[in-house]
């Protein structure tokens, strides 16, 4: 693909009106809410925005008019600050709400505050909750309000999934055929579920490694062979996904300490010895450095891709809220 300075702006708008395709569905929930061809679709207008963003004139107005809400119940850093770039860089009208100084804080439900915001006539929507389901739940109250679900408790981070996907493709071309180890606190993980459901249906082997008391009871609804040796687990893998623990989300003691944890699932060199001659590491953020990956991998660009997602997360974004509204403009 052409660079963004051999392009010139109208070659870039041109290049993504060509490549912008209305959404499968009115919301966006889930990784099953997409099939491979509309998971190909959103990553070629992905790199396009990938180039947009790498030029001096970074903002479209393929979003004016519409007006975007984000409401994250839980803190976030790169997911919340990537879709307000991404919409801002649209053109959209953005309101960031914080559920700690709204009404939210005096008692009120989410469904209530759903009634609220659709009396304010939204177009989309962004919402991080800690409950499973509650971006489901507040876009049956949201009917004419595309939802976007940025995380929601244990189940989906279905944007996530799709720019680990994009990062993928871009370090090694395909994303078929590869092995791909997800590691660490898989069942507290949404981006585990996301991108294994994601890398499966594209074709990719994926295995689930961790303590068993940090695995679901059987891989088959994952759609990944389970581990519990870190070293078999990431064995010949080309890309090893590190996931921190979730300890907000933990019952009881479910491993004996962090130090225990580090010595076996821990990514160190030693360990990353077994994975394919040329692998590489992923993390979705925040690391816990020291605990579930060392800083001299994470911080080194000869390995790690975890700058690559960063980057990658503003112009996956772009896609997802230009397709949902490409979407809302063909049904009005």
């Amino acid at each position: 693909m052409q660079s963004a300075w051999a392009l010139g702006m109208n070659d870039l708008d041109t290049l993504i009106n060509t490549r912008l395709v209305a959404f499968p569905k009115r919301h966006f929930h889930s990784a099953i809410d997409l099939d491979p061809p509309d998971v190909l679709n959103l990553l070629d207008l992905a790199d396009a925005f990938v180039l947009l963003n790498a030029s001096s004139h970074k903002k479209l107005d393929l979003l004016k008019g519409k007006t975007l809400i984000h409401l994250f119940f839980e803190n976030s850093t790169r997911t919340q600050a990537s879709f307000e770039l991404a919409a801002l860089r649209l053109g959209a009208d953005t309101v960031t709400m914080n559920p700690r100084t709204s009404s939210l804080a005096k008692g009120e439900t989410l469904i209530d505050t759903a009634m609220t915001l659709k009396s304010m006539r939204p177009d989309l929507l962004v919402i991080r909750h800690p409950a499973s389901g509650a971006a489901q739940l507040l876009s049956q109250k949201m009917q004419n309000c595309a939802v976007i679900n940025a995380g929601d408790g244990s189940h989906q981070h279905p944007t996530q999934g799709l720019l680990d996907l994009m990062t993928i493709r871009r370090t090694f071309g395909h994303i078929d055929s590869l092995k791909v180890a997800i590691c660490g606190d898989i069942i507290h993980s949404r981006v585990a579920r996301s991108n294994a459901q994601f890398l499966n249906m594209m074709g990719a082997e994926v295995r689930l490694v961790g303590p068993i008391t940090l695995l679901p009871s059987s891989g088959d609804d994952w759609g990944g062979e389970i581990y519990t040796d870190m070293r078999e687990g990431i064995s010949g893998c080309d890309i090893v996904m590190m996931l921190r623990l979730q300890k907000e989300r933990m019952e009881g003691s479910l491993i004996p300490s962090a130090r225990e944890f580090t010595r076996y699932y821990g990514l160190d060199r030693e360990k990353l010895k077994w994975a394919a001659p040329r692998a590489r590491v992923m993390h979705p953020g925040p690391m816990n450095r020291g605990v579930e990956i060392e800083s001299d991998i994470a911080d080194d660009p000869k390995i790690s891709l975890i700058q690559d997602q960063v980057e990658m997360g503003v112009a996956l974004r772009m896609a997802v809220l230009a397709s949902l509204s490409s979407r809302m403009e063909e049904r009005s």
